[in-house]
């Protein structure tokens, strides 16, 4: 498929709605006007890519009606990111177009206007609280496949690190020597293996637990420096 492809059905797209269509005024695609309202410019790509995103941007400068048109897309293209690239759209206030060549019609996904995005409050409270509680910062921005230590794993491991070698105990007693207020909560779920219930009311490190406080010693040394 080729850009040019998808221009006759965007014209015709266009024109139904009382547009007069060119094409290539100047570096836009297509140029559309219809009386005396502000100019419609809309830049064609076969994919949805940074560069056509780049292209939008660039008319916004002589227009505030840009769209951006791409073909429809299989379940292999970019209707696989179809919500991140909305609301990119959205927030750069691009309109979003969906050609489908061997119809010849254009679905309309998204129209330009100004957007201001709404906080997610719920979300900044989680992240602050997290910032918060973290004790220093033990990961590396940018990595993957690597398990994060989050405020709620240093918490764990306060926990793992003072049942190791000791007795059933009570996480009354766990809470109270580790200053880990939720140390009961943490070893009841339980989400990493490392503890288990030997009766009831009393806990103990599982050997999964004994290995891993010795995987995250460097973490727990930090932790105990820092308490």
């Amino acid at each position: 498929m080729r850009e040019a492809d998808l221009y006759e059905p965007v014209k015709l797209y266009l024109e139904g709605q009382g547009y007069t269509v060119k094409a290539e005024i100047g570096a836009c695609d297509v140029m559309a006007m219809r009386g005396d309202e502000p100019p419609v410019i809309v830049e064609l790509k076969t994919t949805f890519s940074l560069s056509l995103i780049f292209q939008g941007v660039e008319r916004q400068t002589v227009s505030d009606f840009v769209y951006v048109a791409v073909p429809v897309s299989s379940d292999r293209g970019w209707k696989l990111r179809y919500k991140d690239i909305t609301r990119l759209c959205r927030r750069l206030g691009l309109g979003l177009l969906a050609v489908d060549v061997k119809k010849s019609s254009v679905t309309a996904h998204l129209d330009p206007e100004d957007y201001t995005p709404r906080k997610n409050t719920k979300r900044l409270g989680r992240l602050l609280r997290e910032f918060e509680r973290r004790v220093g910062d033990p990961n590396t921005g940018g990595t993957t496949r690597k398990k994060q230590v989050t405020a709620y794993r240093q918490d764990a491991l306060r926990c793992a690190a003072y049942l190791e070698g000791r007795d059933p105990c009570r996480p009354a007693e766990v809470a109270r020597e580790t200053g880990v207020a939720l140390a009961g909560r943490i070893m009841l779920h339980d989400h990493y293996g490392w503890f288990e219930r030997p009766q009831k009311g009393l806990y103990v490190l599982t050997p999964k637990g004994a290995a891993d406080i010795v995987t995250y010693a460097d973490e727990i040394a930090a932790l105990c420096a820092q308490k």
